[in-house]
């Protein structure tokens, strides 16, 4: 298990290193969700993610099958519930623990920040991989 939590620490969950994917998303949502020109992320069944401890401090911004879910109290992006809410598309950056995984591709790059340039050799997709 990977434990992973926010920025002060209020939520922490702990989530199995077994991601189906992992990928940098570029889309508009993805970018004002972080404040940053890409979210990477690793998909994995939401069953598969349990809170140790703050579940009550989270803060869930949209609808419980599609959402943002962040720390209440620091505003900490932690994951997002995605494909009718049996997945969560967790965000790299809150997990403590380094997954086995690695993004394999950048999505939405048709509507990326026009102020950052992907210098990396992963495949590129205008929206969803393909």
């Amino acid at each position: 298990m990977l434990a992973g939590m926010c920025e002060c620490g209020a939520v922490r969950y702990l989530v199995a290193d077994e991601f189906l994917y992992a990928a940098n998303c570029h889309c508009s949502r993805c970018r004002a969700a972080t404040g940053s020109a890409f979210k990477p992320f690793a998909g994995i069944e939401r069953e598969k993610l349990e809170f140790t401890d703050g579940e009550d401090r989270l803060l869930v911004v949209g609808e419980e099958t599609l959402n943002d879910t962040r720390c209440g109290a620091c505003g900490s992006l932690l994951f997002s519930v995605v494909r009718d809410g049996a997945y969560v598309h967790v965000a790299l950056g809150s997990l403590r623990d380094a997954p086995s995984i690695r993004p394999t591709h950048h999505i939405f790059v048709g509507s990326k920040a026009p102020w950052f340039e992907i210098t990396d050799d992963l495949p590129q997709f205008e929206e969803h991989a393909k």
